[in-house]
């Protein structure tokens, strides 16, 4: 899997709302990204998958910041990913989802740009779940100098 870490020039991070299929009250926040198609690259995954969700191609992408492995029940099945995490820069704000699956129309309720404030004051579940600390870590040093390996994530 590859996701991507999307900044805006304000230094907002951009998180899509998503919710379990068949019980909309199950919600959480989440980075863009997805699995790799075919024999493309992550980072053409990550790219690929940004667009797709989010509609915003104009993106440099940038070196990867963090790896974790999750599981997770998710619409019937459980799910088992390995997720490289990538730092973007963009300064299109504007999105236009295009070309979501029938799964992810079913399960995404939207999207928004937060700030490094509003992600750690959040009380709703974000995912990785340190995000707001990674972030804050990242506006403050930069990016690590290797990817940094994020404890498994088990629900």
């Amino acid at each position: 899997m590859a996701r991507v870490v999307l900044l805006d020039p304000d230094d907002r991070i951009l998180l899509l709302h998503g919710h379990e299929p068949d019980d909309p009250t199950q919600t959480w926040w989440f980075t863009p990204g997805g699995g790799l198609e075919g024999d493309e690259t992550r980072e053409q995954a990550a790219l690929r998958e940004l667009a797709e969700e989010t509609g915003i191609t104009d993106v440099r992408l940038g070196p990867v910041l963090w790896r974790r492995h999750c599981s997770f029940p998710f619409a019937g099945r459980r799910w088992d990913q390995d997720e490289w995490y990538y730092l973007a820069r963009t300064t299109q704000t504007a999105t236009a989802p295009a070309g979501l699956t029938e799964l992810e129309s079913r399960s995404v309720a939207g999207l928004r740009w937060w700030t490094s404030a509003e992600l750690s004051a959040a009380r709703e579940t974000v995912y990785p779940n340190r995000l707001a600390e990674l972030l804050d870590a990242l506006l403050g040093e930069g990016p690590p100098s290797t990817p940094l390996d994020l404890a498994p994530e088990i629900v």
